[in-house]
């Protein structure tokens, strides 16, 4: 296993010293898959302030002295830096009300939360291993250290920690893991909104996350209690196959894994089990469902505590997922979302589509692609849709004696002509149109 030089000089250091010293965790479970760690964290027999005395010449910063945590930065790599410890008695699902301090590394690692998390590496003593996860690796199966209903007992965070790794690596989830997943579920409760979004964004945006939304929905439920409603939900229509939820899910599967698309095929369709219709064929209608699912998500992005860059973006894309974009229109459309946000919103609607029975699928398809085409166009040709591509500005028309909120709304006009190209974006045929629209208006 290639160490990072910080990680070996901290083991170094700490062995000098007399004491033991392993990576631990992640790292070694990273690295066994084959795949670069990107964390360092090192766990060892040194008490926490023996710690910071060994390492007095470095950046030290007591992460958690009180659980035996200590953050070291050697040549720039930040290695988290911990005791060997057994955890005291859990209140709140989240963390011990006192730890130990013990001497074992088998009695350390025994406290993790999975047995492919539970493995330690020494550079001369190659892995160490006590609750075989090397072997789960293998066999791409997650499964607990010890009792699995304990381990979520002791913290409810662990529950969403294995829907992500499950989501992120393809592994498999035993039967008696899954069960307690499913009967603890309700310590996620006990959890900072902050925490769960973290995990949930981890896990939508797993490589295999359709599986995992599918099976484990009743414990996505708990924090977003909303999306019971979509359970279920029949869409008698000839567009769609699915379910509402099962809808969504597949549509989260099918579009990018970047966050904003990922958080906007969840949620997108939140909002029509209650504005559901059926006419007098049978056909279900859901009439006004974008607005409804802008209104249910911006309350689940609040409880989540959602940064408002990611919920600005995320609402505007629910809201005009639906809307019908002609290519007639594009330079309407740029100038109501930018570049950036058309395209995302163009990424969303082919997942939708996708998730969809395939009812004229290829040639919505095809039309999707079309206005992809138009944008690109519209980019390069440095068509004007926006107000700092506009050849005329505020101190042009007060020059003509046009003042207060009359800039603005004689701007946006201007704008709106030159967009449905009713005038070039020519600096003197811009301001021949004000003069003569101001002309008229006296």
């Amino acid at each position: 296993m290639k160490i990072h030089k910080s990680a070996k000089k901290a083991i170094d250091l700490l062995e000098e010293k007399g004491y033991e010293a392993y990576l631990v965790g992640g790292c070694v479970r990273d690295a066994i898959m084959g795949n670069t760690p990107h964390d360092w964290d090192i766990c060892t027999e040194a008490l926490p302030e023996e710690v910071v005395r060994i390492f007095h010449e470095y950046t030290v910063i007591e992460t958690g002295l009180q659980h035996g945590t200590v953050t070291v930065v050697i040549e720039g790599t930040a290695l988290e830096i911990t005791s060997y410890r057994s955890d005291g008695e859990y209140e709140d699902n989240r963390r011990p009300k006192e730890v130990q301090f013990v001497s074992s590394l088998k009695e350390d690692v025994s406290r993790r939360d999975f047995r492919m998390n539970a493995l330690a590496y020494h550079p001369e003593k190659g892995i160490i291993d006590y609750f075989d996860g090397v072997k789960d690796i293998e066999e791409k199966v997650l499964r607990a250290v010890g009792n699995p209903n304990k381990r979520f007992e002791e913290d409810g965070l662990r529950i969403l920690r294995a829907l992500r790794f499950a989501s992120r690596l393809g592994f498999s989830i035993s039967k008696d893991l899954s069960e307690a997943i499913h009967e603890k579920k309700e310590c996620l409760r006990n959890i900072s909104s902050e925490r769960i979004y973290s995990e949930f964004v981890g896990i939508i945006q797993g490589e295999y996350c359709k599986d995992i939304l599918l099976e484990y929905r009743d414990v996505i439920a708990v924090f977003i209690p909303e999306i019971e409603a979509c359970f279920d939900f029949s869409q008698n229509n000839p567009y769609h196959q699915y379910d509402v939820y099962r809808h969504s899910i597949e549509s989260v599967s099918l579009v990018e894994k970047e966050v904003l698309l990922r958080l906007t095929m969840f949620f997108h369709d939140i909002g029509k089990p209650s504005e559901h219709s059926t006419d007098e064929k049978g056909i279900d209608h859901f009439y006004g469902h974008s607005e409804a699912s802008v209104d249910i998500t911006r309350a689940v992005l609040n409880h989540l505590k959602v940064d408002n860059e990611t919920k600005k973006m995320v609402l505007a894309l629910i809201k005009w997922h639906d809307a019908e974009i002609s290519h007639k229109k594009i330079l309407k459309w740029l100038n109501r979302l930018g570049e950036k946000t058309l395209n995302l919103l163009l990424k969303v609607k082919k997942a939708d589509i996708l998730a969809q029975a395939d009812v004229q699928r290829e040639e919505r398809l095809l039309e999707l692609l079309e206005l992809e085409k138009g944008i690109s166009e519209a980019i390069l040709k440095d068509a004007c849709f926006s107000l700092r591509q506009l050849m005329l500005n505020g101190k042009d028309l007060m020059a003509i004696g046009i003042k207060g909120k009359e800039i603005g709304e004689t701007l946006e006009e201007v704008l709106q002509a030159v967009i449905d190209g009713k005038i070039e974006n020519d600096p003197q045929l811009l301001m021949k149109y004000v003069r003569e629209r101001k002309r008229n208006a006296s």
